[in-house]
């Protein structure tokens, strides 16, 4: 009879990212990715024309997310966007109109990792100017 602190200890055995063939190295791969991030912040409402405004997930259309992502490729914002879908993160919806109207939004699972990834841009917002210091002091003593 397996118990369920069994069961528990054989996720932890199944799924640990230190071992090279675990399946969830994949996951931390897709979504370290800048593109993921800043998707997941477009979408959950946390994008810099709202300043101090607390974030409110809404459905974005394929055009104002690339609109926003300044430096993404069509094709880079296309797979990144049906790799998420593909993971549950988002949704894609299709509206039959003329011209037909697709928009994207996170599903829970996708805000409940919004809320870890918009950290991540927040810090490094926050910390750029002490990152840029300690490069330029590092460049000036490295020959």
């Amino acid at each position: 009879m397996t118990t369920k602190a069994d069961k528990s200890a054989q996720v932890r055995a199944d799924y640990n990212a230190f071992l090279a063939m675990c399946p969830s190295r994949q996951l931390l791969d897709r979504i370290s990715d800048k593109w993921v991030v800043l998707i997941l912040c477009a979408l959950s409402g946390d994008t810099p024309d709202r300043p101090g405004a607390s974030p409110a997930p809404k459905a974005m259309r394929y055009s104002e997310l690339a609109r926003l992502l300044a430096g993404v490729s069509q094709k880079m914002l296309t797979q990144t966007l049906r790799a998420l879908e593909r993971d549950g993160l988002l949704i894609r919806t299709v509206t039959p109109t003329v011209p037909v109207t697709v928009t994207y939004a996170l599903t829970d699972l996708g805000l409940s990792l919004h809320h870890l990834t918009g950290g991540l841009r927040s810090w490094a917002q926050s910390n750029m100017d002490q990152v840029l210091a300690n490069r330029e002091e590092h460049d000036a003593r490295t020959p």
